[in-house]
């Protein structure tokens, strides 16, 4: 399938050799000429030439000025339509021009556009935060607090969204969300998901959508619903990008750029960044072992003493890598179009880790004592290789055909030799490859002057493979253990077809019904054991999103759907990994699959400066995920000591309800202030028993978060933001709140061309995870943090845009907008 994609690619590129070849017979002369601004009569860099074919109605070729004002453009003879245009600027338009040798066609002074001009300062003084009937859409650009961030940085100032300190993301406290770029699977996530969200540059991003109640054309995958990213892509005439760089405390660095250029028929685009960040971080963890067990092998109670472990962990993180993103669009005519892309990751990763465990007797007195280092080097390289066919029929946008083609290739190598004591003890390599093949074809076809019926086929076809080895030192040499090193191979093939109808009732009700249907087919391959298992499954899953407008600013939503959640491969692992001598993780490969079905019930409200959006919401799953910690029945031998392994793995619960309310408020008092809101509260009641024991919990929690920007005299702009995690348990962990704030000014110069901004992440460097945990054999309590409080310095040059560019209002994200809900 690769060579036919490489094959299509050579005829793209053959024909368009051609046309220009073809283009090359016709006489070329040059046409030129200066374009100022008559308010000021200085010169207009970037200025937009174009030169319109009337007969076919598109754009032959262009150009932009220089920085003296000044074109030069070849052109083919001909009669054209020519436009001179920059942005917040009337257009000037030439009709009918005869060109028939080269000549300066004269001056041209461009006038302010009142109109648009003050179209350009609500789009660049709005608040980042924009509220759909179907979905809130986060704008990135105008956020200060993530300059010369990461898009896991992003992510956490996204209403409804939580990112907990090791990086997994949660919709609305589940963390079951599957996230899309530009509509679909993509290798910027990567193998390891959170890893690869913490190493792309904010600056590639320029929106996300938040997607709670997704209709039948999304994959039905993510029972908490879909995180869509949006990478910046310019529509300008002419070259225009952006650059950022960057520097911080702990030590970082980095460089991040877009770049478009349109001319004509085609537009090349390329968003590309390098970063160096140390991010260290800190955990320990205090467990008391209650020592009174029964002997199954001498059938005795043993009563010994108590024993309490405690474990200091430092660690030092290096993250290097580089991500590129590069492809061209070709509008073969004014319905149809073609786009090509590459994307490339590259990421080196070292990290340090050092642990102090300590052994304790009840009086508190030291009775042993190690150290334990685990240098670990990871390589990542993602390759992959996308194609988009667009055509429009009867120049109407609503009547379309796209198919979509994507193949991914990732690889991720990690290696450790760990050392306790002094002594090299055990040498750990974890390899997985995975390739991935997305096929997807989409049919829209609108009926009547209000009705559209869509539906389409998406096919993705996964294999990962996961080669773990560990080694123990024996009188100086590393043998391998065969009981833990394990080589798996997970296969996921999933074919779905979707249809959906919707339409408007007198222009007030809408409505969108939609039905999807997946096949399931996975396969695991325990290479190791020799053991293959296959699983099979086929489902359906509706959807119904209804809306009633009451007023033009004032609506309510219903949304219904049902969903899935596949266990991951290494859910399903049975092969042990360590992370500790004392803690262990192993897959359960009895794992079935988790289906929910939820309900949304929304109001939007727009009252002058302020726009408020709620929605009460109920989700029903069954054969819910739930890690548990319990006692391995094995010990590990520190300094002679014989310690208690904790094993933490996945299991099938009955069902989980979940309830919540959520708040959204903007309000925009002035010009000067923009102020919005989040807030988040969920009651989660889990049933279920396993081997015997219950792991029924009830969890109220809670999250809040508020963002502050206002522009300081000087036009300094000064954003907060603040973040509160309530509380929240389950049967065995009771974790405490979290709060965060971060902090950040900017400043724009040379004619708003250039920023610069700095920012401090979480500014009391309060952003700790607190748990406590109880069983039956032990109890824990345990904190983590990844990331020390860091501070950034960062400046962003743009050139032939300003900072409105996001006022293009393309849809880009590859899935189109759900009828009847988008506005």
């Amino acid at each position: 399938m690769v060579k036919s994609y490489t094959f299509l690619l050579i005829i793209l590129c053959f024909s368009t050799m051609l046309s220009f070849a073809q283009k090359s017979e016709a006489k070329e002369v040059n046409i030129s000429g200066h374009v100022f601004d008559k308010e000021t009569n200085l010169p207009l860099e970037y200025a937009t030439i174009a030169f319109s074919n009337k007969s076919e109605n598109k754009i032959v070729t262009g150009g932009i000025t220089d920085i003296k004002g000044d074109f030069s453009i070849p052109v083919s003879t001909g009669i054209y339509d020519i436009t001179i245009e920059y942005i917040s600027f009337k257009t000037i338009t030439l009709l009918n021009r005869k060109i028939t040798k080269s000549e300066n066609i004269g001056d041209f002074y461009l006038e302010i556009d009142a109109e648009a001009l003050g179209e350009v300062e609500i789009i660049a003084e709005r608040t980042t935060v924009e509220l759909k009937l179907d979905k809130k859409i986060y704008n990135v650009g105008k956020d200060l607090t993530v300059r010369g961030g990461t898009v896991s940085d992003i992510l956490d100032n996204v209403p409804s969204v939580s990112v907990d300190v090791e990086g997994n993301v949660a919709l609305r406290g589940n963390d079951n969300v599957r996230i899309l770029i530009n509509g679909k699977p993509s290798g910027l996530v990567g193998l390891n998901s959170t890893d690869a969200l913490r190493q792309l540059p904010a600056e590639s991003i320029e929106r996300v959508e938040i997607i709670t109640s997704p209709s039948a054309r999304y994959d039905a995958e993510g029972t908490a619903g879909i995180l869509n990213i949006i990478l910046r892509r310019s529509k300008l005439q002419g070259l225009n990008g952006a650059i950022t760089t960057n520097i911080g405390h702990p030590t970082s660095a980095g460089i991040s750029g877009n770049i478009n250029y349109r001319t004509g028929d085609f537009n090349f685009f390329n968003t590309s960044g390098y970063s160096y960040r140390e991010s260290p971080g800190n955990a320990l963890s205090e467990t008391h072992y209650f020592n009174e067990y029964y002997d199954e092998d001498l059938m005795i109670d043993v009563n010994d003493p108590d024993t309490f472990l405690n474990e200091f962990r430092d660690f030092d993180r290096v993250r290097k890598g580089f991500t590129t993103n590069t492809g061209f669009e070709w509008y073969i005519n004014e319905t149809t179009s073609v786009t090509t892309s590459m994307v490339y990751r590259d990421s080196d990763n070292t990290s340090d880790t050092k642990n102090l465990i300590t052994e304790l007797d009840l009086n508190g007195n030291l009775l042993n004592q190690s150290t334990r280092l685990e240098p670990e080097l990871e390589d990542d390289k993602t390759i992959q290789y996308a194609f988009n066919f667009d055509k429009q029929f009867n120049g109407n946008s609503e009547h379309r055909l796209t198919f979509d083609f994507q193949y991914e290739e990732a690889k991720e190598v990690e290696k450790a030799i760990i050392n306790e004591n002094g002594i090299d003890t055990e040498d750990v390599e974890t390899v997985e490859i995975q390739n991935e093949i997305l096929l997807q074809t989409d049919y829209v076809q609108p009926i009547g002057e209000q009705g559209q019926l869509e539906f389409g086929y998406r096919g993705n076809f996964n294999e990962l493979n996961t080669d773990y080895e560990l080694a123990f030192n024996e009188d100086g040499e590393f043998v391998l253990d065969a009981d833990v090193s394990n080589n798996l191979i997970y296969r996921e093939h999933v074919n779905a077809a979707y249809t959906q109808f919707g339409s408007k009732i007198k222009e007030r009700f809408s409505y969108l019904l939609g039905l999807r249907v997946e096949d399931t087919r996975i396969t695991i391959e325990q290479i190791t054991s020799n053991q293959f298992e296959r699983k099979t499954y086929t489902e359906f899953f509706p959807t119904v999103n209804l809306a009633y407008e009451i007023s033009e600013d004032q609506s309510f939503t219903l949304g219904y759907n049902r969903r899935i959640r596949r266990p991951r491969s290494r859910y399903i692992n049975p092969f042990p990994s360590r992370s500790s001598a004392t803690n262990l993780f192993q897959g359960n490969p009895d794992l079935n699959p988790s289906y929910s079905n939820s309900v949304d019930l929304g109001y939007l409200n727009k009252l002058g400066n302020v726009t408020l959006n709620s929605s009460i919401y109920f989700t029903h799953a069954t054969d819910v995920f739930t890690f548990i910690n319990e006692d391995s029945g094995e010990f590990a031998n520190v300094n002679g000591t014989d310690i208690p392994i904790i094993r933490r793995t996945p299991i099938n619960l009955a069902s989980n309800d979940r309830m919540g309310f959520e708040f959204t408020v903007s309000y925009r008092p002035n010009k000067k202030w923009s102020l919005n809101s989040n807030f988040n509260l969920f009651d989660s009641k889990t049933r279920g028993d396993y081997n015997g024991v219950t792991y029924d919990a009830n969890n109220l929690s809670w999250f809040i978060r508020l963002n502050n920007k206002y522009t300081l005299p000087g036009d300094i702009d000064w954003q907060t933001r603040l973040f509160y995690g309530g509380p929240s348990e389950d049967a065995q962990n009771k974790n405490k709140g979290i709060f965060s704030s971060n902090l950040a000014f900017s400043k724009d110069l040379f004619n708003n061309k250039s920023s610069i901004a700095f920012s401090i992440s979480d500014v009391f460097n309060s952003r700790k995870r607190r748990t406590n945990s109880y069983t039956a054999t032990f109890n824990s309590y345990s904190e983590y943090q990844r990331r020390e409080r860091s501070f950034n310095l960062s400046f962003t040059h743009r050139f032939n845009q300003t900072q409105t560019k996001e006022r293009e209002k393309s849809n880009g994200n590859g899935e189109g907008n759900d009828f009847g809900f988008d506005e």
